[in-house]
């Protein structure tokens, strides 16, 4: 059993220096982020995906589809579905906007990226995903892809950013979680029907980018950048 009592709770003088830390973080990474052109994507997905895995195929040819239709994109900068989206941007002549996370295990920078921003918390890096999307575009993945869809996805519902297309990628893998979505969060009183509406399933990376240019060009689901709006 692990020991949780190592976990004690309480001020300690380094707290303040940590504040202006975190400040420093939200500063540096919205100075680089404002310079990139507006119209991003942000792609989330497991790291540890390997390179002969039929997802990264998906999530590169994702990387250059968007790179084509002038998108830029925005992924974690690490290995995995990150590297692969990164990837095909990069081949292209694309954005490829790295937002990397230190942690002690998985997380190492791609070398397929324009822009690197290195960020020592979560909750900021969150919040660069989201400030600068236009929508996002989500492969399997673990606890981390996961965290990241329900940010985003919590954000929209209630409104604490614009409407943007939220697309999830390969319905065998996501097809349970829809279904418990329908058949208990729904059934239980826990999310609206109408929330549904907020996610497209698709299976292909050609699907999401053609689902993705019809929101932007007919105002569905997300004509505006995902600002957020306090």
């Amino acid at each position: 059993m692990k020991n949780y009592n190592d976990r004690r709770i309480e001020f300690m003088p380094m707290d303040s220096w940590r504040v202006m830390r975190i400040m420093a973080e939200f500063v540096q990474s919205f100075d680089a982020m404002h310079e990139q052109p507006k119209m991003l994507v942000s792609v989330f997905g497991s790291a540890r995906t390997r390179e002969d895995d039929p997802v990264y195929a998906s999530a590169r040819k994702l990387g250059n589809l968007l790179a084509q239709a002038g998108y830029g994109v925005i992924t974690g900068g690490g290995p995995g579905v990150m590297e692969a989206a990164s990837r095909g941007a990069y081949e292209k002549g694309g954005i490829s906007v790295g937002l990397n996370i230190k942690l002690p295990m998985e997380q190492h920078p791609n070398s397929y990226q324009t822009l690197s921003v290195d960020f020592d918390y979560f909750f900021v890096r969150k919040v660069s995903f989201l400030k600068y999307s236009t929508a996002v575009i989500v492969y399997p993945g673990g606890f981390g892809t996961l965290d990241e869809l329900s940010e985003v996805l919590t954000m929209v519902q209630t409104g604490k950013i614009n409407l943007i297309p939220i697309i999830f990628v390969n319905k065998k893998f996501w097809s349970p979680l829809i279904k418990w979505f329908k058949n208990t969060m729904i059934a239980d009183g826990m999310i609206s029907p109408e929330d549904m509406e907020l996610i497209e399933v698709v299976d292909t990376a050609e699907e999401a980018v053609n689902f993705l240019k019809e929101c932007h060009r007919y105002g569905k689901r997300g004509s505006v950048i995902g600002e957020h709006r306090e």
